[in-house]
C-alpha cells in the first residue's frame, strides 16, 4: 500500500461555543437544542457560506470553522456576534444563546475532512478565555487583517493557554457587544458551590500539593450533602491563583457561590484561612481564619465545610454525624505522604505516588483512603509489570480500604479495579456503581464506570453516558478523551476515535497503541507507524501476543479488532 504523506495547509479558524450551555439545558433540554438547531441555521451557516467558510467540527454546543483568509474569518465572527445580539433581543435573559469566538491563523494537520494540530487549539483556546459576546484573535490575526475590516483591537498581553507550549499574544475586538450571561436562577443553581484552589502562601512552591490536597479534601465533604451541587476538582482548578475574576468563575461554571482561602504551614502550625462569597453580588457571607497544630487539619476541613452550609442552608447540619467522620487518620505525616501520593497521580508519576501512599499506609494501618488510592494505582501498575504478585496486593489494600469504611466511593473505587483487572466483571461494576452513587459529583469516578461499560461490551451506553458527562463539565479530566477514544474505536469509529485520543494528555503507553490501531484501520500507513512508533518507545518489547495476554474486555471481540488494528499497524507477533 502506497504510504500517505501528512498534508498541512495555512488556515485560518474560528471556534465559538455557547456560554453556559449546560444551565441551558438543565432549564430546558429539547427548547435549548432546538434553539441552538434554528440559530444555526438562521444565523450561522448563512454567514459562514457568505465569507466562504468550512464548517469542519460541530460539538453538541460549540463549532470549529476553516477559513482561506483571516479577514474573513474575523469578519464572519463580528457578524456571528451581532446576529447572535440581534436574536437574543426581546427573549427572556435566561434564555440568550450567547458565545465566546476565538480566531487563530496557522499551520494545521489535514486528515480527510477534519483538520488539527496547534493551529486549531490556540483557536479553541483563545475562545475558552474570551468574554461572553466577545472575539478574542491571536497576534497572527491581527497582523493579517491589520485595517482590512472596520474593528478595533485592544492588546490583552501574552497570554499562557492551557496545553499549548508557547505563550500567545492575544487581541479582544472592540467593536463588538459584550452580552451580560444571566445568573443561574432556578433552585438548584442557588446552591450551586465552586471551591477553588487554596492558595500556597507557606513561600515554598514544594509546598503546592498541600494546600491542593486540603481544598480537594474540602470540595470532598461538601459533596456529600446533596442539596448542594459541587464543582468536580478539574474545573475548579482551573483558576488557580489569589485575584480570581470572581465574574468570569460565575460565568465559566455557572455557580451562585464561591469558596477560596490560602493556607500557610510553619513547622507543626498551620493557618488556614476561609471565605464564602456569593457570586451574583461578589459579597462576603462568611469568613475565617484557623490557627492550629498541623495534627488538628482534619478538625479544621470539618468546621470550614460545617460553616459553608450552614450559611448557604440558614441551618445547623443535621447530619452532623456524617460530617464528623472518622478522621482519615491519627497520623499527619501519613496524612502529609497521602497528600502528596495524590498530587503525584495528577501527574502521572506512578511509581512515585505508589510509594507514597505505600508509606501512609505503614504509618496507618487504619487509613482507609491511603490503602484505597495505593490499590488503584497498583492496579495500573499492573499493566506495567505484568505480575500477579501486583493485582494480588492492589485487592488486599481494596479489601483493606473497604473493611475500613464501607461507605467510602474511593474504596469501592479501588475494588472496582481490582475485581476488573482479575475479570470478575459483575463484581466490578457493583463496585464502580456504588462510587458513583456514594459521590455523584466527581467526574473522574463517572468516567471510571464508563470504562466499565465499555470493557463489558456496552459501547453505546459508554459513550452516550460520556457525552453526558462532557455537557455536564466544561472541565473533565483527560482521560475522559482516552476512554470515549477506545470506545469510539470498538464502535469502528476510528476518525472519531483518533480525534478523541488526540485530546488525551496524559502519559499513558496505550494511548498511541490505540491511535496507532486506529490510523492503521483506515489504512493511514505513516500515522499507524509513527504511533507504533511512540507505543514500542514506552514498552520495546511488546508484540501482537505479549498485548493479548494482557486484554482484560468480557468479549472477545473487542480484543480482535485492537489486535486487527495493531497488526495492520505492523506490531510483530
Amino acid at each position: 500500500m502506497v504510504e500517505e504523506r501528512t498534508q498541512r495547509r495555512l488556515a485560518a479558524i474560528l471556534a465559538a461555543d455557547v456560554v453556559g450551555f449546560s444551565r441551558l439545558m438543565g432549564a430546558d433540554e429539547s427548547g435549548a437544542m432546538a434553539a441552538l438547531k434554528v440559530r444555526r441555521k438562521d444565523v450561522l451557516d448563512p454567514l459562514v457560506a457568505k465569507h466562504q467558510g468550512r464548517i469542519f467540527k460541530t460539538t453538541g454546543d460549540g463549532v470549529l470553522i476553516e477559513f482561506a483568509s483571516a479577514v474573513n474569518a474575523v469578519q464572519c465572527a463580528v457578524e456571528l456576534q451581532q446576529g447572535m445580539a440581534i436574536a437574543n433581543s426581546g427573549k427572556p435573559e435566561d434564555y440568550h444563546i450567547v458565545l465566546r469566538i476565538g480566531v487563530n491563523l496557522g499551520d494545521v494537520i489535514v486528515e480527510g475532512s477534519d483538520l488539527y494540530g496547534d493551529g486549531i487549539n490556540i483557536a479553541a483556546r483563545l475562545e475558552s478565555v474570551a468574554e461572553p459576546g466577545g472575539i478574542l484573535v491571536s497576534s497572527a490575526v491581527h497582523d493579517h487583517v491589520g485595517t482590512k475590516i472596520k474593528v478595533g483591537f485592544k492588546d490583552m498581553g501574552v497570554q499562557t493557554l492551557k496545553n499549548i507550549a508557547q505563550p500567545v499574544r492575544a487581541y479582544r475586538v472592540t467593536n463588538t457587544p459584550t452580552i451580560e450571561v444571566a445568573a443561574p436562577k432556578s433552585v438548584p443553581d442557588k446552591l450551586s458551590i465552586a471551591v477553588l484552589p487554596f492558595t500556597n502562601m507557606s513561600g515554598d512552591p514544594e509546598q503546592q500539593y498541600f494546600s491542593d490536597g486540603i481544598t480537594e479534601d474540602i470540595i470532598t465533604e461538601l459533596a456529600r450533602d446533596r442539596s448542594l451541587l459541587v464543582i468536580a476538582r478539574n474545573a475548579c482548578f482551573q483558576f488557580r491563583g489569589p485575584a480570581a475574576d470572581i465574574a468570569a468563575v460565575r460565568r465559566a461554571l455557572g455557580v451562585r457561590y464561591i469558596v477560596e482561602g490560602s493556607v500557610r504551614r510553619t513547622g507543626d502550625r498551620i493557618r488556614v484561612t476561609a471565605q464564602l462569597i456569593d457570586a451574583v453580588s461578589q459579597s462576603h457571607l462568611w469568613a475565617e481564619r484557623y490557627d492550629r497544630n498541623i495534627q488538628d487539619i482534619f478538625t479544621v476541613q470539618d468546621e470550614v465545610t460545617r460553616a459553608i452550609v450552614a450559611t448557604l442552608l440558614g441551618r445547623l447540619l443535621t447530619i452532623g454525624a456524617e460530617y464528623s467522620r472518622h478522621k482519615p487518620t491519627k497520623d499527619w505525616v501519613a496524612y502529609d505522604y497521602f497528600l502528596q501520593g495524590r498530587n503525584c497521580d495528577y501527574h502521572y508519576d506512578l511509581k512515585q505516588s505508589v510509594e507514597l501512599f505505600r508509606r501512609a499506609t505503614e504509618l496507618d494501618p487504619d487509613f482507609a483512603q491511603a490503602h484505597a488510592w495505593l490499590a488503584s494505582q497498583l492496579c495500573f501498575r499492573y499493566l506495567l509489570d505484568e505480575s500477579p504478585e501486583t493485582i494480588e496486593e492492589a485487592a488486599v489494600h481494596a479489601q483493606r480500604a473497604l473493611a475500613l469504611n464501607e461507605n467510602d466511593a474511593y474504596a469501592h473505587n479501588s475494588m472496582g479495579w481490582a475485581a476488573l483487572r482479575r475479570r470478575e466483571f459483575d463484581l466490578a461494576g457493583q463496585h464502580f456503581d456504588q462510587a458513583v452513587n456514594l459521590s455523584p459529583h466527581d467526574v473522574s469516578m463517572a468516567v471510571d464506570w464508563a470504562n466499565w461499560l465499555m470493557y463489558v461490551n456496552r459501547l453505546d451506553d459508554a459513550l452516550g453516558y460520556l457525552g453526558d458527562l462532557l455537557q455536564r463539565d466544561s472541565y473533565p479530566p483527560t482521560y475522559i478523551w482516552e476512554v470515549r477514544g477506545q470506545t469510539q474505536y470498538f464502535l469502528r469509529r476510528h476518525e472519531e476515535a483518533i480525534a478523541s485520543l488526540r485530546r488525551m494528555h496524559g502519559k499513558h503507553f496505550w494511548t498511541p497503541m490505540f491511535r496507532a490501531a486506529a490510523f492503521a484501520q483506515l489504512g493511514q500507513e505513516t500515522e499507524a507507524r509513527r504511533e507504533l512508533g511512540d507505543f514500542l518507545e514506552a514498552r520495546p518489547k511488546a508484540s501482537l501476543d505479549s498485548v493479548a495476554k494482557k486484554l482484560g474486555y468480557a468479549d472477545k471481540a473487542l480484543g480482535d479488532h485492537l489486535l486487527d488494528g495493531l497488526r495492520k499497524a505492523g506490531l510483530p507477533e
